[in-house]
């Protein structure tokens, strides 16, 4: 849906969902952090707050994720995780030298956002690896720690819960890297607070350049 030059990229229950998502990930990563930090350190907050904080945010943003999935299977949205074979490595490409080089030098975006791009393509493609595979990863080892029971005793003579605990660990890493990244990607634009505007109104404004 279309208004002038601007883009209904948000609707109602993806700005749902994208709230829920962000401040659980965020209570996540605090909690994930005091209790990495050990028992007796008190950081942030004590070790067994932690963990309750932890497991009720786990389930909030397990849950909110399955909205995530029903939306995109039966709404429009979908339609922009969808990769094409063409210029598969190419695309990317480019659109990393942009962000390393050509925006700094007044460049125009090689591929702006439009009604049928709502991400570069890196963006998608970072998105896809972020949403289908590291954020099912983090859930299905935080239950699995949840519920240690279910883990394999022994993974090569290691302990099934250590081996789980470190892959959760490393999976929450690389989605804290990407949130920051994601927040500095977002102040991108015509000003560093438009596309903060447009996930709470749902609009984007677009601006033309190179398609």
């Amino acid at each position: 849906m279309t208004n002038n030059n601007k883009v209904y990229f948000y609707p109602m229950w993806l700005r749902i969902w994208h709230g829920i998502n962000a401040l659980g990930i965020i209570v996540l990563i605090i909690t994930g952090l005091s209790m990495q930090s050990g028992i007796d350190s008190g950081f942030i907050m004590s070790f067994d707050k932690a963990v309750d904080a932890h497991n009720i945010s786990g389930i909030i943003v397990t849950l909110n994720y399955f909205l995530f999935l029903i939306g995109n299977l039966v709404t429009s949205n979908g339609k922009f995780y969808i990769v094409k074979p063409s210029a598969f490595i190419k695309r990317p490409i480019k659109q990393a030298k942009y962000y390393s080089w050509g925006m700094f030098h007044g460049e125009s975006a090689p591929y702006p956002l439009s009604e049928k791009r709502k991400f570069n393509p890196l963006q998608k493609y970072f998105y896809i690896l972020v949403m289908y595979l590291a954020v099912p990863g983090a859930i299905i080892t935080g239950f699995a720690l949840l519920f240690p029971e279910l883990i394999i005793e022994k993974v090569y003579n290691l302990s099934g819960i250590f081996v789980t605990a470190v892959f959760h660990s490393i999976i929450g890493f690389v989605i804290s890297i990407f949130l920051i990244i994601h927040l500095y990607v977002a102040t991108i634009g015509k000003s560093p607070l438009e596309n903060f505007k447009s996930i709470l109104s749902g609009w984007h404004h677009i601006h033309h350049g190179k398609k």
